[in-house]
């Protein structure tokens, strides 16, 4: 990510704009590594969130409020004890570095008007919240650092605070033309920059060589006197943007998926038609938007863990079942040479002695009837021998039968589960996962909570999204939402869309009065159909898509499980639409 020195610097600069002079009004703990700090303002308030996270360490404003525990945290505690009521009097950045100073005003328990101070640190798996004194004493810390986890820095009570060991780099705002910049070793221009500059992540790096060479993959190879020349002065010019506090906040954004890429606090022209550039009005606005969408993902992806669990096993499960009736199958195939042998056996009784070990005899089964030796068990009659070879036809036939029965259940409930399992990966908020649960539960994949009390489900409501052409287009989430939208929603002159042969949601255009739908809402559909289906991530996707009344459910299937017919295929790019 994104997150470098720059754009603290723009981060720093927008939260002391709104907050310096507001006064503290409550401290929550929602999670282990992070502080939410809700400031009230003369003209606004706001709620500040402070992450140590390793994986997403941040600060930004957010207007999502998150559940808190019942018990306040220690360091909530001793955070609401030091700053409640207080007045934020400084946002500052420490030196060029992802570090950030609140400074905090307030009357301790003598009495004393004193000023501490919250220290946010955003650097990965070292990142960390620090409370201090004005003394920059170190009263506690959200993650506390002590000999065994590093030698070189504490993080303990009482200890004085020592900011992190700075780089042996130029900072950013510090880079003037006589910069030195080692081109000597071989080696990518941006990583020249890293290796010289300190502030700025690869993707800045990226940016300033692509904004003086149009393309990002060039090499010291490639830089002669005079591009040398021109890299260090496009690293001038970007140095005085950020001096300047010129920025502009935006989102990378995949195309189609609508996938958050990355941010950043300037403009980004190196994806080209890559990523659609998002512009926001704000960085902390961007923050809140990236990794709010970050943190919903990882969320649903812990949430959803159990039941992609039990899905992966049981088809698992499945997927060694048809192994083994397949191998049935297979050893089925020679089930009409025991009958032959049988029957060969019968005719050639007169010529077997008891305690023979085979018999040799015509086969007259065969066109130029060869000679068939056939073994014989020494502890059976003649009679018993052919008797034998009948029972071994008469069972192979049979288990050839029941085990193409349940081949053909075995694949349908493989398809369920596999569809079931596309719809928990691509499940958006708790109650998709809901109602998957308690789709499975119906089909006894699942025991019911005993503490659950029985309610009736509300009733299943699929994706509502609307075409550029004004058509109504509705998504299935689950199967169940499937079997509804495409059974009783919809009409049988409405479009049905699903991606072909391969798991999705059923997608259908309800046509209303106007029968004639344009292409631009065929495509919209496709679209959809592709996009919540397991090649969301892929491109050209096929689609099938035809009339409701050429779908069909047979009977006994399980939701989501249809056929149809007469259908026509486009092949499109997933992407989703506003609904």
């Amino acid at each position: 990510m994104a997150l470098d020195a720059v754009c603290i610097r723009a981060l720093t600069l927008e939260t002391a704009n709104k907050i310096v002079g507001g006064r503290i009004d409550k401290i929550h703990q929602p999670e282990k590594d992070e502080i939410v700090i809700h400031i009230r303002t003369r003209e606004e308030s706001f709620r500040l969130v402070l992450s140590a996270s390793p994986a997403h360490p941040r600060l930004h404003f957010t207007d999502t409020p998150k559940k808190n525990p019942v018990t306040a945290p220690m360091f909530c505690m001793l955070l609401r004890k030091h700053l409640g009521s207080g007045k934020i009097i400084a946002v500052t950045q420490e030196g060029f570095e992802r570090t950030v100073k609140i400074s905090v005003e307030s009357y301790d328990e003598l009495g004393d008007l004193t000023v501490k101070h919250i220290i946010i640190e955003i650097m990965g798996r070292h990142s960390n919240i620090i409370l201090v004194n004005n003394d920059m004493k170190i009263i506690d810390s959200i993650k506390r650092v002590d000999f065994t986890v590093s030698s070189v820095r504490q993080i303990l009570p009482g200890l004085d605070y020592v900011s992190p060991p700075a780089q042996d780099k130029t900072p950013l705002i510090e880079v003037v033309p006589e910069t030195e910049l080692d081109f000597s070793l071989p080696k990518r221009a941006f990583n020249v920059l890293l290796d010289a500059v300190c502030g700025i992540s690869p993707l800045t790096a990226r940016e300033i060589v692509y904004r003086a060479f149009s393309r990002t993959d060039i090499t010291t190879a490639d830089l002669n006197l005079n591009k040398q020349s021109a890299l260090k002065a496009e690293l001038v010019r970007f140095s005085q943007k950020v001096r300047q506090n010129d920025f502009s906040p935006c989102l990378i954004v995949e195309k189609g998926t609508g996938k958050m890429l990355d941010f950043s606090s300037f403009m980004i022209e190196q994806y080209g038609d890559m990523a659609d550039i998002v512009p926001c009005e704000g960085i902390s606005a961007m923050l809140d938007k990236f990794y709010g969408t970050r943190d919903m993902h990882e969320r649903m992806r812990q949430k959803s863990a159990g039941l992609v669990k039990l899905l992966s096993n049981n088809i698992e499960r499945i997927n060694k079942k048809l192994i083994i009736l397949q191998r049935t199958v297979n050893d089925a195939k020679n089930k009409d040479k025991y009958k032959i042998y049988g029957e060969l056996v019968t005719s050639a009784m007169h010529q077997i002695k008891d305690g023979d070990k085979s018999v040799e005899v015509i086969n007259y089964y065969e066109e130029d009837m060869p000679s068939v030796t056939i073994p014989l068990d020494v502890r059976l009659s003649p009679s018993q021998n052919a008797q034998h070879y009948f029972k071994k036809y008469t069972k192979a036939k049979i288990a050839e039968t029941e085990a193409a029965k349940q081949i053909e259940g075995a694949k349908n409930e493989l398809y369920y589960l596999e569809s079931t399992l596309t719809a928990a990966e691509n499940a958006e908020t708790e109650s998709d996962l809901n109602a998957i649960r308690t789709e499975l539960i119906a089909q006894g994949y699942l025991n019911r909570r005993r503490d659950s009390k029985k309610q009736k489900q509300p009733q299943a409501k699929p994706l509502h999204f609307v075409s550029s052409d004004g058509f109504d287009i509705y998504v299935g989430k689950n199967n169940t939402q499937n079997d509804y939208l495409t059974t009783k929603l919809a009409n049988s002159s409405d479009i049905w869309f699903h991606t072909k042969n391969i798991h999705g949601s059923h997608t259908v255009i309800k046509l209303g009065l106007d029968k004639d739908v344009p292409k631009t809402t065929l495509m919209e559909a496709a679209q959809l159909a592709a996009y919540y289906s397991k090649a969301r991530a892929s491109s050209q996707v096929p689609v099938d898509y035809t009339q409701i009344k050429n779908v069909k459910k047979p009977a006994g299937a399980k939701p989501g499980m249809v056929i149809y017919d007469r259908y026509n295929t486009v092949y499109v790019t997933p992407k989703t639409l506003k609904n």
